[in-house]
């Protein structure tokens, strides 16, 4: 008679948990790759991210004279959006992908895109579930403008990391800042992995904004109770922060719990033919010193 044994693993309830766990990972990360000699900190956080999590991963390369393209200015390139990798560029795709692979990445490719970013990430927005890049990917204002874009009109989260980025992946402090708002819902869902992971979560509530008469029978998020289902425990921290200065209150926050990362609901308007991120956001992306988990 053969007789199975079952490791603690092997429970039911653990078993559930960690296939619950594992469909929370992002199954496609995509990485905007500025150097390549060394790699740029965008993806060099992207391979961790994906070896750790056994996630797919793209490395995107648009040059830096394209990448400001918006609108219109993008149009006549659109047929070469995602092109085949030039011949003059194999090189690099395989020294991305044997860097992928030497780090535990269990596939990665490559593509040069030949327009501008904002459009380039809005397609792969499409089948991706992260976005990597570092802030000073643009110059100066012109990185509110193209995350304006890129956030508000795909979704896609993305990591955002501060100019020269040199630390690890690893995001052990988490500051969750949530005020009611289906954006910020939005981010504390895509961001379950890194809460998952840390060995800290700080939940900073700004509470509930009023709701208009005839939603109060809408079933509300309780973020605290959501991120326990999800085996995240949150120190939770109830603030009340004036909207005029909600970035820098929030870049102060972490500064006193130590966070090194922070995520947040990216927020913003459409106005015509462009897209802008609100004030919070763009204090967000100017100022911040640590990296931004940020989704709209």
């Amino acid at each position: 008679m053969n007789v199975v044994s079952h490791s603690p693993t092997q429970e039911p309830g653990v078993v559930a948990r960690e296939s619950a766990l594992a469909a929370n990972r992002p199954s496609d990360i995509v990485a905007v790759a500025t150097s390549t000699s060394p790699w740029n900190p965008a993806v060099q956080v992207a391979v961790t991210l994906a070896a750790r999590w056994q996630s797919l991963l793209t490395g995107c390369f648009v040059d830096e004279s394209l990448r400001m393209l918006r609108g219109p200015e993008s149009e006549p390139s659109v047929l070469g959006l995602l092109l085949d990798t030039p011949v003059q560029d194999f090189r690099e795709g395989d020294e991305f992908r044997s860097f992928a692979r030497s780090k535990g990445v269990p596939h990665a490719s490559w593509v040069v895109a030949h327009t501008g970013l904002a459009r380039v990430l809005r397609e792969l927005g499409a089948w991706h579930s992260l976005a990597v890049l570092e802030r000073d990917v643009v110059d100066g204002e012109s990185l509110s403008e193209l995350l304006g874009e890129v956030l508000l009109s795909c979704r896609l989260p993305s990591l955002i990391l501060p100019p020269g980025w040199n630390r690890d992946a690893q995001f052990s402090r988490v500051l969750v800042a949530w005020d009611g708002s289906a954006e910020a819902t939005r981010a504390i869902h895509a961001a379950l992995p890194f809460l998952q992971d840390a060995r800290r979560v700080i939940l900073l509530d700004g509470g509930r904004p009023h709701s208009p008469e005839g939603e109060c029978y809408l079933p509300h998020f309780e973020p605290f109770v959501y991120m326990s289902r999800h085996g995240v425990e949150a120190d939770p921290m109830c603030v009340g922060i004036p909207a005029r200065t909600a970035g820098a209150s929030l870049l102060k926050k972490a500064e006193q719990v130590g966070a090194d990362l922070i995520v947040m609901g990216a927020y913003g308007h459409s106005r015509l033919r462009e897209r802008a991120i609100g004030g919070a956001t763009r204090h967000m992306l100017q100022h911040a010193q640590i990296p931004a988990f940020l989704q709209h």
